[in-house]
């Protein structure tokens, strides 16, 4: 998720397990700084473009690290205001934050690799998008209640956990419904991979995604919609194109870390790598040139990503359903 709702998070869970025990701004400061430590990978992240994106959500967020860094971190902040005393309950307050960082990541489909070292496997749920305002709103509309009221920092915190935990249920619960409906009517047999995930900033409006062998379709539902039927465009792909390469260094990285989402098209020379998973109507946040010998290092391609226009065209289709 994104900076915001890591923070709000961290924050609200330290308030939560904390409550009195401490002053509000202490529980708040550090929730918020572990509930950012596991993204600044991002500051030291090297190699070229694919390393840098397929690298992120690695090490930082594997569980069994995150919980070998929790004690120590927590007797730094016990020591820092001599509360040595409350070096357990801040143990327990750290782990959690750090522990529910990595796992609310795992709801974007972007990639977490929660189990290093015993599996490089990254995981996404995808029943959220990475911004969503439903989400952030609860913990951050609380937290103000806990700041204003500190006599109510307990129970405001608990209270935008509860919401904005609730709300991911729902997100979950809604992809698994259009799932459901997706199977139940495939345009054509024999997928290779469906991917349901929710488009920007929403749950009401989903993309679907379905790769079979000789390209992709790409849908979309509206959860408001009497109508269940989905308006599938297909793009076609060069199997042979797709097999010729398959072990190419960089196309592998990212077949793998897309779990077979990605799609390859030549242009001129070079090869255009794009994960299909993030990103709408050919309009994607990924792409990558790479040279088909591998002889040069692949570059990310700007993003042409045009956000105005694509909540125009969300808007449009949400006001479809009245």
């Amino acid at each position: 998720m994104d900076s915001l709702s890591q923070i709000c998070l961290g924050a609200g869970v330290a308030t939560l397990v904390m409550g009195n025990k401490v002053p509000l701004k202490h529980a708040l400061l550090w929730g918020a700084v572990a509930g950012t430590l596991p993204d600044l990978d991002v500051l030291f992240g090297a190699g070229d473009a694919i390393t840098k994106m397929v690298s992120h959500r690695g090490n930082s967020h594997a569980l069994l690290y995150l919980a070998l860094l929790s004690p120590l971190f927590a007797w730094l902040i016990s020591a820092i205001h001599r509360q040595r005393l409350l070096f357990p309950r801040w143990w327990l307050a750290i782990s959690l934050v750090l522990i529910t960082h990595p796992l609310l990541d795992v709801m974007t489909i972007y990639g977490t690799r929660l189990g290093l070292p015993f599996t490089n496997t990254p995981f996404g749920i995808g029943s959220i998008f990475i911004i969503d305002p439903l989400y952030t709103l609860p913990l951050v509309i609380t937290l103000v209640v806990a700041f204003l009221r500190p006599n109510w920092c307990s129970r405001a915190a608990a209270c935008g956990l509860g919401l904005s935990s609730l709300y991911l249920i729902w997100s979950l619960g809604a992809q698994q419904y259009i799932t459901a409906q997706v199977n139940a009517k495939l345009p054509a047999p024999a997928p290779t991979g469906i991917l349901v995930t929710p488009t920007p900033f929403n749950t009401l409006l989903w993309r679907v995604l379905i790769m079979n062998e000789n390209g992709y379709y790409e849908g979309f539902y509206n959860v408001l919609s009497q109508d269940t039927a989905i308006d599938y465009q297909f793009f076609a792909q060069d199997t042979d194109l797709r097999e010729h390469y398959a072990d190419h260094p960089d196309i592998s990285r990212i077949a793998s870390f897309s779990h077979g989402f990605y799609s390859l098209t030549p242009q001129d020379d070079k090869l255009i790598l794009t994960d299909l998973r993030m990103g709408l109507r050919q309009n994607y946040a990924f792409n990558f040139e790479v040279t088909p010998d591998a002889s040069a290092p692949p570059l990310a391609l700007p993003r042409a990503y045009d956000m105005t226009a694509t909540l125009r065209w969300m808007q449009q289709k949400l006001a479809a359903a009245h």
